[in-house]
């Protein structure tokens, strides 16, 4: 997945959760939802594309974090 399409999936899940949020969402739900919630690994899996999205941009830029 290139850098665009990661990107993309990161507006994806912001959209996603946005939608969630209106209907209500539990800080339980967040932080520790339950195995087969639309939440599950919802966390880790923005925040590892986000951090993929960084690691290109500095490669890119030939810049250290």
């Amino acid at each position: 997945m290139d850098k665009k399409e990661k990107i993309k999936k990161l507006l994806e899940m912001q959209k996603k959760f946005i939608e969630l949020d209106r209907v209500g969402v539990e800080p339980e739900e967040y932080f520790a939802p339950k195995e087969g919630s639309s939440l599950s690994n919802f966390r880790e899996e923005y925040r590892d594309t986000a951090m993929e999205v960084v690691d290109l941009a500095h490669k890119e830029k030939g810049s250290n974090k």
